[in-house]
């Protein structure tokens, strides 16, 4: 018995952690515990050195000065201020207007809002409640698909985890050692075009399933011009264009630039301008704009504004990660204060709930910590690496299996625990076989976005099991009876964004540019080519030039 706890102590602790989160025990408490409890036995086994545990107080006061995970309590911070300001509730009746008349322009909207969202909030839970609160309601009452309104929802919430910037992205940044500004960078564009095949999925269901993706009635179109038109566009969009000609033409020092930049850069002179334009019309009644461009307009800027303040700052390399969040911060309580919404209620509640979550990452780093360093001192890092490395098919087939690994895994486990337990073994590994380890955060993330949809344990479905109507009632509106969303509806529809998302991980492999494209602009300098000449030692070069007559 002892020879085999001694051959297998890594891989009966590794079952031992899965079996007590299994079971519902606390994440970080169960990291500690197992940690605590193995390296005891490591310790009677001649396995582990006890020495090692008087590391522990070192590596949590690392923990505690890392100024990296200081953005996490900033951008909850700034997410959590928004959300309760009414910034999502204005751009979802907006964008909803916008879109409305055409047929899945609801859904449309949601997306587009939550991708919005996700670029100012970085928080699951404020997006998904907030759109189920606002839009669910709207999407029952004219006839959408219940399974595709509620998966609609979770998912659009769940872009946040891959859109900039993300929690999640920073704490893969930490465990993976590698920079935030860079994981950012490399997810932009992921994150992009994951949204643009959500929207694409909705066109299709809008063209071969009509019946499930009404448009708005005309009388539920409430931005109208004063002989009863429907407004439109229309300058705006050739603002847009021109100002993008403009750009291309005086080219505004985008030479050289990464293409996350030129983005930050032309969307700041493009809002600025449309701001501009939407004042004068306002004040001097000019006419230029119609209802809905002069609302799109008032509502879109100031979050439009925020993101350049966040990311656009990282982007240039103005501010690290840290800076753009505190200014991130201080952006959100400014467009809360110009609401006329910033209250005490409001920061005690944000600054509460900031506290709780921000506690909840700490403690459980600080189990993984306790985890790892006693997971690594049985060799348990070792073992990990002898089973993915001789996986046959090499990178491929490695990147294969841990995908698959996260996938089912994501079904039981939630992101921090994947993040903590997994990752820090997992990261080694991807370095030892010559993958970027941006480009597998960035991969790992995508992934694990599935984790708050799987049913049945997926956050997103719980959050919006919570808000959505769990019994029949008369919609205020039209007046009519509205039967309930029940359970199955959220899950079933959330299998197709699901599949979506595994399209995404595919693509993310095939067309590794998507990422890696943030290294655009950065010297690449071979390691084997770098001289070090120290020069000529400072008394001279003959054996009697030192002090004392020595030689170095």
């Amino acid at each position: 018995m002892t020879e085999f706890l001694i051959a297998n102590l890594a891989p009966i602790m590794f079952a031992c952690l899965i079996l007590l989160l299994l079971v519902g025990f606390p994440v970080a408490f169960a990291l500690a515990a197992n940690g605590v409890l193995f390296g005891l036995i490591g310790i009677e086994l001649g396995l582990f050195t006890p020495v090692l545990f008087q590391a522990l107080p070192q590596r949590v006061f690392g923990i505690m000065t890392n100024d990296t995970l200081l953005a996490i309590p900033f951008f909850t911070f700034m997410g959590l201020i928004l959300d309760r300001s009414g910034m999502a509730e204005d751009l979802l009746e907006t964008i909803g207007q916008l879109f409305g008349p055409i047929r899945g322009g609801l859904a449309v909207a949601v997306i587009l809002v939550g991708a919005l969202l996700g670029a100012v909030t970085g928080v699951v839970s404020a997006s998904v409640i907030s759109m189920g609160l606002i839009s669910l309601p709207i999407m029952l009452r004219y006839g959408y698909d219940r399974k595709l309104a509620s998966g609609v929802i979770a998912a659009s919430g769940t872009l946040t985890q891959v859109i900039p910037p993300s929690m999640v992205l920073i704490v893969l940044a930490d465990q993976l050692g590698r920079s935030v500004g860079d994981m950012y960078m490399g997810a932009m564009l992921p994150g992009l075009i994951l949204t643009g095949l959500y929207v694409v999925y909705v066109m299709l269901l809008a063209m071969f399933r009509p019946g499930d993706v009404p448009a708005l009635p005309p009388e539920a179109r409430r931005f109208r011009e004063s002989n009863g038109a429907s407004g439109n566009l229309s300058l705006l969009v050739l603002l847009g264009i021109a100002t993008a000609a403009a750009l291309t033409y005086a080219r505004l020092e985008l030479v050289g630039r990464a293409m996350d930049e030129k983005i930050v850069l032309s969307m700041l002179v493009g809002g600025a301008v449309a701001w501009v334009l939407a004042l004068l019309n306002k004040w001097f009644k000019l006419g230029l704009l119609s209802a809905i461009a002069e609302r799109v307009t008032f509502v879109l800027i100031p979050p439009l504004g925020l993101i350049f303040l966040v990311l656009g700052t990282i982007f240039l390399g103005i501010a690290t990660p840290t800076e753009g969040g505190a200014m991130g911060a201080v952006g959100a309580l400014l467009m809360a204060w110009g609401r006329r919404s910033l209250s005490l209620s409001l920061l005690r509640q944000s600054m509460t709930v900031t506290t709780k979550i921000t506690c909840f990452v700490v403690f459980i780093l600080v189990g993984s910590t306790v985890f790892g360093l006693t997971f690594r001192g049985v060799s348990g890092d070792l073992w990990v690496e002898h089973l993915l490395t001789n996986l046959p098919g090499g990178q491929i087939g490695f990147l294969i299996a841990v995908n698959v690994i996260m996938f089912f895994l994501a079904f039981f486990l939630d992101f921090f625990e994947l993040a903590f337990i997994l990752v820090p073994l997992l990261g080694p590994v991807a370095d030892k076989l010559g993958i970027d380890l941006v480009w597998f955060g960035v991969l790992l993330a995508v992934n694990m976005q599935t984790s708050f949809m799987h049913p049945p344990f997926g956050f997103a479905l719980f959050y919006l099991r919570s808000v959505a109507p769990n019994k029949d009632y008369k919609d205020r509106v039209t007046g009519k009876m509205i039967k309930k969303v029940e359970t199955r509806q959220i899950y079933w529809g959330s299998v197709p964004f699901i599949a979506i998302q595994l399209i995404m991980v595919a693509l993310v492999i095939m067309y590794p540019r998507m990422v890696t494209h943030y290294k655009d602009g950065q010297a690449n300098v071979d390691p084997s080519t770098v001289k070090i000449d120290m020069g000529a030692p400072i008394y001279g070069d003959s054996p009697g030039a030192y002090p004392g007559g020595t030689t170095p």
